[in-house]
């Protein structure tokens, strides 16, 4: 590895791309103030180390000439990276510069002045500053900006990036998640310390925090070799600091395992259109999940409560539900253990000094049939869980803020709302199945109301254990979602379980 490198050095003819199978932005209040405190409070004959960036470099053949990269691979010597570790650390400088800029630009000693005539230092303008480290414009054609940093297309933050944090126009509508509210939020966040820190210092206070940025910040480079594989690189390095999710470990388990595939069993075509099954799929996951932005919905539950609605539950496994998902559904050696086979090994006797030697000197052969396991995921596996997913998140929003759902009736509605203020328990996986699966409004209605039923007489009136039959209707929730249980088959076992537990109570009094 080489000497620390600064971001003045780290960002010369390279480009950053955050890859798909990446998380988006992660960092919050508590990553950002220890950002900015380690800015401000740095000694000045000091530097600090920002860790490692651990890249991936993309060969020039698999550009194509539409992308908007290939100019400048083509003709200006750029190599283009794809961020494997520290792309929480590098989003973070790229939204501090972009804040920067926006701040001194309306300065009222910037008024009317262009980008070339707004200076950061004394030697450097804005227009500088932004081809160094933020976009470069092609001088040809439709002149279009080709960030420096940013998402592949098909990350669900990358129109928010362009044109919400970095202010490139003509919008339209953009997705907003969880993680773009985190963008928003760091772009915020250091206008305002921006602010702070100029009235207090002026501009001389603005010049000195981005020079300490980029000429004193340093990273370790280390550019990943190509018989590394890239995904478990990635779930190795990003399991530090401020952890992934398991949505985005699975994520990453599962665009790693269509690399596996042979090409008989997965063509090239078929493998594209998986993986962007796949990315389709986490973007709705997402949209769905930070919806309600002051309150967004948290990955690991709903992954959980899916889970159990889409595989058998069991007590024994139910806590457990990542490392069944990671160790045994969604295991590469589901993909490379496909068939059975006979290996034909040669075993030797072992010869001891007591015991006497046969004709053959001891070298007595055989041949052994040693049968391999089958062990095979098929590529359907994966596009039908991916499938439910992306078809059930909507579902698992609704069951929370109905009020925020259109395609609802106000009765239905309105049971949504009762469930909610009487708690659903472990009966949410449910709800969300039968959001999912049943098409008859007045049957989900006539659903909700046994659920209703039961937790009242179960947990208010009986005070039974929050866990009571849950493992019971986990699994209603996978037979609802399996078309095995109908709506007034479902209502029978829970007013049966209602009503036994309601008369042992009784009795007991």
């Amino acid at each position: 590895m080489d000497e620390p490198k600064s971001l003045d050095s780290l960002f010369k003819e390279k480009i950053f791309r955050i890859p798909d199978y990446q998380r988006g932005y992660a960092w919050q209040r508590e990553q950002l103030i220890d950002f900015w405190e380690d800015l401000v409070n740095l000694a000045k004959d000091r530097s600090h180390y920002t860790g490692v960036l651990t890249l991936k470099a993309i060969p020039k053949e698999q550009i194509v000439k539409e992308e908007k990269e290939f100019w400048l691979v083509d003709d200006h010597s750029y190599q283009l990276y794809h961020i494997v570790d520290g792309q929480q650390r590098l989003t973070t400088f790229v939204i501090f510069l972009q804040a920067l800029v926006d701040f001194i630009k309306v300065l009222p000693a910037n008024a009317k002045k262009s980008d070339k005539e707004i200076y950061i230092t004394d030697s450097l303008n804005v227009a500088a500053l932004q081809e160094r480290y933020l976009f470069k414009v092609k001088p040809t054609g439709d002149h279009f900006r080709t960030y420096k940093f940013g998402y592949t297309e098909d990350n669900p933050s990358y129109d928010y990036l362009r044109y919400r944090i970095l202010g490139e126009s003509g919008a339209g509508y953009i997705q907003e998640t969880f993680y773009t509210l985190n963008l928003s939020n760091a772009k915020r966040y250091f206008h305002e310390k921006l602010a702070e820190l100029h009235s207090k210092e002026g501009i001389e206070g603005l010049q000195s925090v981005y020079k300490t940025l980029v000429k004193r910040f340093l990273f370790n480079e280390y550019i990943i070799r190509d018989e590394f594989d890239v995904f478990v690189a990635f779930e190795t390095m990003n399991n530090r600091g401020k952890k992934l999710s398991d949505l985005e470990l699975l994520k990453n388990r599962l665009i790693y395992l269509t690399t596996l595939y042979s090409d008989g069993e997965l063509d090239a075509a078929s493998r594209s259109n998986l993986r962007d099954s796949i990315n389709d799929a986490w973007k709705e996951i997402y949209h769905q999940l930070g919806r309600n932005k002051q309150h967004p919905l948290n990955d690991d539950d709903f992954l959980k409560a899916h889970w159990s609605m889409y595989f058998k539950y069991s007590r024994q496994k139910g806590n457990d539900y990542i490392r069944f998902l990671l160790d045994e559904e969604f295991s590469p050696k589901r993909v490379y253990m496909k068939a059975e086979r006979e290996v034909e090994l040669e075993v030797t006797e072992e010869v001891h000094e007591e015991t006497e030697l046969d004709d053959d000197n001891g070298e007595n052969l055989s041949e052994e049939i040693v049968t391999v396991s089958t062990a095979d995921l098929p590529v359907s596996s994966i596009r039908n869980y991916v499938n439910s997913l992306k078809s059930s998140v909507a579902c698992w929003f609704k069951s929370f803020y109905p009020a925020m759902v259109d395609n609802i009736s106000d009765e239905e509605r309105l049971w949504l709302e009762r469930l909610n203020r009487l708690g659903m328990l472990y009966f949410r996986p449910l709800v969300m199945s039968i959001l999912k699966n049943v098409q008859d409004e007045k049957e989900r209605i006539r659903a909700f109301q046994y659920v209703e039923r039961f937790i009242f007489i179960v947990f208010r009136l009986s005070t039974a254990n929050a866990s009571y039959q849950s493992s019971v209707y986990y699994n209603v929730a996978r037979d609802v979602d399996r078309g095995w249980l109908t709506v007034d088959e479902f209502g029978e076992k829970l007013k049966y379980s209602s009503g036994y537990l309601f008369r042992s109570c009784l009795a007991k009094h």
